[in-house]
């Protein structure tokens, strides 16, 4: 099997897709499990400003992607939401949730620009917009809560531990 230019960026634009609907899913997800709706309307509003500011910004620019497809390069939508989702969940529960989410974020930004989708100066301005969103439209959550991740040679997730 022989992997042209095309396929690996597809590969990466998958990934990205990917990453992208992990964060989405864990910010809305997290705030669900433990019934804390103000925290599901906080990360759901983040990421749709970060989106719609994102698309705003993009129909008013007009620039062409590395790979040609269309004028709508800058900034990243796929980075925005991304470090909106992963700010909203640092802000949220601390570092424990915000670190692995906003590594996951970068990959996002990473891969977009290796999928020749965005220029550098795109992915940046999509963490921007994202994490400011996130970060100025999230409020912490009480310290009764704590996320943990850990990580095994059988597997990995996040304990969860609240006090009463």
């Amino acid at each position: 099997m022989r992997l042209t230019r095309d396929g690996i960026a597809k590969g990466w634009a998958d990934a990205s897709d990917i990453g992208r609907d992990l964060l989405v899913g864990a910010a809305l997800g997290v705030p669900a499990i433990q019934g804390d709706w103000r925290g599901d309307l906080e990360a759901g509003g983040s990421m749709l400003v970060a989106g719609g500011t994102t698309f705003a910004l993009k129909e008013l620019i007009h620039e062409r992607r590395p790979d040609r497809s269309d004028d709508k390069s800058f900034p990243s939508g796929h980075t925005s939401v991304s470090f909106a989702a992963a700010a909203s969940l640092e802000k949220r529960y601390g570092w424990e949730a915000g670190l692995p989410a906003l590594l996951v974020a970068s990959f996002v930004g990473v891969a977009r620009v290796r999928a020749d989708k965005h220029y550098v100066h795109d992915v940046l301005a999509g963490a921007v917009i994202g994490g400011a969103s996130g970060f100025l439209l999230t409020a912490r959550h009480n310290d009764r809560v704590r996320l943990t991740p850990w990580a095994g040679s059988g597997g990995g997730g996040i304990d969860v531990a609240m006090r009463f």
